[in-house]
């Protein structure tokens, strides 16, 4: 669990450079979430410290950064309003023993359920948010309080260093690895800008980021049952827009190292810094998309990248506070642009016509709510309009064909599977006012699913009883039968046993 993963010099040498490289983009965002969550600068930076250091240690993703983050920072504003920051920091204990539950109980693997598109419609709405986030710095506030655009030679120069940090960072690799290129740009723009005293916004003019070693805070609040009521619904929230966020994150890497993490483990990982993290009077957090493709682009893969990168950001706020403050906003942003141009799935404006048309909505779908709401709404609707997408399709596929055998016992031969989506066309397809005295339902093709199939084949038992007609259900799996074993008086109709036949098993890997 422990093991930075490093056996050799340049291993090291590039996880260190890359966990400072992903330090110093961390900074201005954990001051930025701090602000959306209505709390001072330091809450985010000691969160950002906290959850970072210990997700690296625990976490089931190495190379992945966690940190203070937007899709939990806009959860957290109404509670801080309403109720002060110390119930947050109760809320965000309560959310790291949720998510270690979620890890105890393995509900980690069912990430996997999540359908590629909605994976690809993650990824490009992240981006989106991730480019949209950052044209808040073209932006600056005046005497009455409005927003109004940057423009003349404040915004030439801002696009001028955004342009040349973005050309660093694409064409050093080109020339050599020895040492990451964002790292080398954020340098080199912030030399050029101290040497020419080029005038442009630093990390300075967001806030100070100085301050002291975390200290140990137990949340000011009444250990009580309303004290829970008021944090448990934040909690819950929290703790899934942070689960969605970090697994969903850890699937990405996955798939860009062509390594493996381990979903559950990373739950556990993210529950103990988010509960430490709240002892400590940080805001709590979770995966963060954008630092984790820095440091995987700057060479870092082992657990050893994101403690440096944790152990440098306590570094800045203790002793370089003051140079840190000194780097242009301009080296940031065109770091962060670059890491828009590598996160979107530029494959997928290819594919759009080539995929079928539910899949193609659906992903345009959760790109949208990425960008108007938030990433765990964003997966959930996606989940829930693929599976209904995918009831609709395969309720159509149910289908019977019928013949009178030798003994005049009419068989009905039944293909597709019986379920919520398709009872309505299994109902349509029999008529027992035509039947013989005996039928026969051939279920060696089909399966009963749920609740809603035994409703309907007990309908249809009534029918046939009405009809003055013995049904019977033949072939049955032993998981359908039971199913309707349990159900009990719930279905009346004769099931012909056939003790070695299966259709399907129902265990979930």
């Amino acid at each position: 669990m422990f093991q930075l993963g490093c056996d050799n010099r340049i291993c090291f040498q590039n996880e260190i450079l890359s966990g400072l490289t992903v330090a110093l983009a961390l900074v201005p965002e954990a001051v930025a979430f701090a602000f959306v969550a209505g709390v001072e600068p330091l809450v985010g930076l000691y969160a950002a410290f906290m959850v970072g250091l210990l997700a690296a240690i625990f976490g089931g993703r190495p190379g992945m950064i966690s940190g203070a983050t937007g899709a939990m920072a806009v959860v957290m504003v109404a509670l801080v309003a309403e109720h002060g920051v110390e119930y947050l920091f109760a809320a965000v204990v309560l959310t790291g023993m949720l998510q270690i539950g979620a890890g105890l109980l393995r509900l980690g693997k069912y990430i996997r359920m999540v359908p590629h598109p909605v994976m690809l419609g993650f990824v490009n709405g992240l981006a989106i948010v991730i480019f949209l986030a950052q044209l808040q710095h073209f932006q600056i506030t005046t005497t009455d309080g409005n927003h109004s655009w940057i423009t003349g030679s404040p915004l030439w120069i801002l696009v001028g260093l955004i342009a040349l940090t973005m050309a660093i960072i694409y064409f050093l690799p080109k020339l050599t690895s020895a040492f990451p290129a964002s790292l080398a740009a954020i340098i080199t723009v912030t030399l050029l800008v101290i040497g020419l005293n080029i005038e442009t916004n630093t990390v300075g003019d967001l806030a100070s980021i100085e301050g002291g070693l975390p200290q140990l805070h137990l949340p000011g609040v009444p250990f009580n049952w309303e004290t829970l009521m008021v944090i448990l619904p934040y909690s819950i929230i929290l703790a899934a827009v942070g689960l969605i966020e970090s697994l969903l994150t850890l699937s990405l890497i996955d798939e860009v190292t062509n390594t493996r993490g381990h979903g559950n483990r990373e739950c556990v990982g993210q529950g103990i810094a988010n509960t430490v993290t709240g002892f400590f009077g940080g805001m709590g957090g979770c995966a963060m998309i954008g630092q984790s493709m820095i440091n995987v682009n700057s060479g870092g893969r082992k657990r050893l990248s994101g403690i440096a990168a944790a152990l440098f950001l306590l570094a800045f706020i203790l002793f370089a506070s003051s140079l840190i403050e000194l780097i242009p906003m301009a080296a940031l942003i065109g770091v962060m642009f670059i890491v828009v141009l590598g996160t979107f799935e530029w494959s997928s404006l290819r594919i759009i016509r080539k995929i079928p048309l539910t899949d193609a909505f659906v992903l345009i779908l959760v790109s949208a709510v990425t960008v108007a709401t938030d990433l765990a709404i964003a997966v959930i609707v996606g989940v829930i309009v693929s599976a209904l997408a995918f009831a609709w399709e395969h309720a159509k596929h149910i289908n019977v064909k019928g013949y009178i055998d030798e003994n005049g016992v009419k068989i009905y031969e039944l293909n597709g599977p019986l379920f919520f989506g398709s009872v309505k066309n299994f109902l349509e397809l029999f008529s027992p006012e035509d039947d013989p005295e005996e039928v026969i339902i051939e279920f060696q093709n089909s399966r009963v699913a749920d609740h809603s199939a035994i409703e309907a084949i007990d309908t249809l038992a009534e029918r046939y009883i009405r009809a003055g007609t013995n049904l019977h259900l033949r072939h049955l799996s032993s998981e359908c039968r039971q199913l309707l074993k349990k159900a009990g008086n719930l279905v009346e109709v004769n099931v012909i046993e056939d003790p070695n036949y299966h259709v399907a098993v129902d265990a979930l890997e």
